[in-house]
């Protein structure tokens, strides 16, 4: 009857100013303490994430982590990957100079390091909570060493231009690439075989849990596909309707009072 509980972190597992509130640590600590998995499954690069489960004190046994929307999954406790899925090098270049030539802002990752070729805003608006290590370079070609896990596409004005891009991308590059708004400015490309959904069940079939006793929440249109994977799917009552209206439990509270912890407790309880 083990169970595994997967959540969000942004707008779902941490309040507004980034931290799990003590209620919720509290459910979080009791649901695998009755020896249930976690796993944090988020947008952020590994690098990102790994520094804000050490930073949140999540020291929880068996806990795993899901970064890049499902690109890499990594076992915390051994300290080492579990599954990768990365965009083919050799189209790299191709997606930032399509992205250019649209006026986005574009970069991407390597296992250490955020790669662009320009500083600018939109660098210093995702480093307000992204504090990965940046490296600019005129042609970050030299720096991809491995294929990446996504690339994001930033646009703080122009969301119009921004989805005429996501169209033509998906348009030539459907059978390879799969998109998604992580919030109203970041458009994420991901491998087709990528997804927070796609991960739920590599990692759920992994462990041997049954997917009745999936749990996942969160609050974004990248969360959808885990939503609708888990046996029980839960949206945050902060989340956008088209969210809500997939989830099978929706929180009777949002993220910044304690929306998650009912839901833990009642896991941990057998409920």
């Amino acid at each position: 009857m083990k169970k595994i509980f997967f959540s969000d972190l942004d707008g779902s597992l941490l309040t507004d100013d980034k931290r799990v509130s003590p209620r919720t640590m509290e459910a979080l600590s009791r649901f695998v303490e009755a020896g249930n998995a976690f796993a944090i499954c988020t947008g952020r690069d590994i690098n990102s994430t790994l520094s804000v489960y050490r930073s949140l004190g999540l020291n929880l046994k068996e806990s795993y982590v899901v970064a890049y929307n499902g690109g890499l999954i990594y076992d915390v406790d051994n300290q080492r990957p579990v599954h990768r899925e990365g965009i083919p090098i050799d189209m790299v270049r191709e997606l930032l100079d399509m992205a250019y030539s649209y006026g986005l802002h574009v970069h991407t990752y390597n296992d250490n390091f955020i790669l662009t070729e320009a500083y600018n805003e939109c660098v210093e608006f995702y480093r307000r909570v992204i504090k990965t290590p940046l490296i600019v370079a005129d042609d970050i070609m030299p720096y991809v060493d491995v294929p990446p896990c996504k690339i994001i596409c930033i646009e703080m004005h122009d969301h119009e231009k921004q989805d005429r891009f996501r169209r033509a991308v998906l348009e030539k590059y459907s059978d390879i690439l799969d998109s998604m708004y992580s919030n109203d400015y970041y458009l994420e490309l991901i491998p087709k075989n990528s997804g927070k959904g796609n991960a739920l069940i590599r990692l759920r079939d992994i462990l041997g849990i049954k997917p009745e006793n999936v749990i996942a929440a969160g609050d974004g249109e990248n969360d959808i596909s885990m939503i609708k994977a888990a046996g029980i799917g839960v949206a945050m009552l902060n989340a956008p309707e088209n969210v809500r209206a997939i989830a099978d439990v929706v929180t009777t509270a949002d993220n910044n009072h304690d929306g998650l912890a009912d839901i833990l407790l009642n896991e941990s309880k057998g409920l």
